[in-house]
């Protein structure tokens, strides 16, 4: 079983961090190279009948919702709520490291709860997360902060992952929608994907530049197709009055690649490439 790579830093330090007692957070990555069930941690019986966490009105944590944070020398601006929040991107999941530490919200990790990390929401938040690729849809509590690593946008539990079929591929393509725990939505039924029925999988891109100009889209189009060898193309707004020029990497094969790409881009000079699922 392979699991995902997610740098997650030790949680007492990034407690400090969000407190802002420290003004640049320093704390050492722990990387989980594999991670998972352990027999310090047995699974329940039927992690299936595990429930989806209940959207419930909680104040904010005290500790968690800083302004902003660092991380790795990069700032992260904490939302002030999650209404309207929906985003699509790449899931990675933790599991018995870190089982029973502290979360960034001061309640401890249960890998085995419906609950999620995520860099921007509130703590706690809560949110559906949907596997593009098959459809299957969860309910999780945000309750921590990560995941710290290029290119992921949630580090969901173990169990979380497990019933989004994310867990021997160690990542996944996901949406995820913000609930209002006052407005209360209903999770989307789990119901695969079957062939036939239409709908293309999803297919992942990296965003490297946007711009006004045809011409300046065209030139970094030309330039990244030399030195990557790399399918690049350029993706044209609607808006006829305001038109933006969107150059993307890819389609690119799988969320390794992704990687991959992002580190070579970064070598020439392009970072924080933008995830864009499609």
């Amino acid at each position: 079983m392979r699991h995902c790579t997610s740098n997650k830093p030790a949680l007492i330090g990034i407690f400090v961090c969000l407190a802002g007692i420290v003004a640049g957070c320093s704390t050492g990555s722990r990387i989980s190279e594999r991670d998972g069930v352990s027999r310090h941690h047995p699974p329940p019986p039927d992690i299936a009948a595990i429930p989806d966490a209940i959207p419930t009105d909680e104040p904010k944590s005290q500790y968690g919702n800083p302004s902003s944070y660092v991380v790795f020398g990069k700032r992260y601006n904490t939302l002030p709520h999650s209404r309207d929040y929906s985003a699509r991107g790449i899931a990675s999941w933790y599991g018995s490291k870190f089982h029973g530490q502290r979360t960034s919200s001061g309640e401890p990790y249960d890998m085995y709860a419906m609950t999620a990390a995520h860099t921007t929401l509130p703590l706690p938040s809560y949110a559906q997360v949907t596997n593009l690729k098959n459809n299957r849809s969860v309910v999780v509590k945000i309750n921590d902060r990560g995941p710290f690593h290029d290119n992921r946008l949630i580090d969901l539990s173990y169990t979380a992952a497990w019933k989004l079929g994310i867990i021997d591929e160690g990542t996944g393509l996901v949406e995820v929608t913000a609930i209002d725990p006052n407005k209360p939505e209903p999770p989307t039924p789990i119901s695969p994907v079957k062939p036939g029925e239409g709908r293309g999988l999803p297919e992942l891109f990296l965003q490297v530049g946007a711009f006004g100009s045809p011409q300046n889209a065209q030139r970094l189009k030309q330039r990244l197709e030399e030195q990557l060898q790399a399918d690049i193309l350029i993706q044209d707004s609607d808006d006829s009055k305001h038109p933006v020029y969107r150059v993307q990497v890819g389609p690119i094969a799988s969320v390794e690649l992704a990687d991959h790409l992002s580190q070579r881009l970064g070598q020439l000079g392009i970072r924080d490439p933008h995830v864009v699922i499609r």
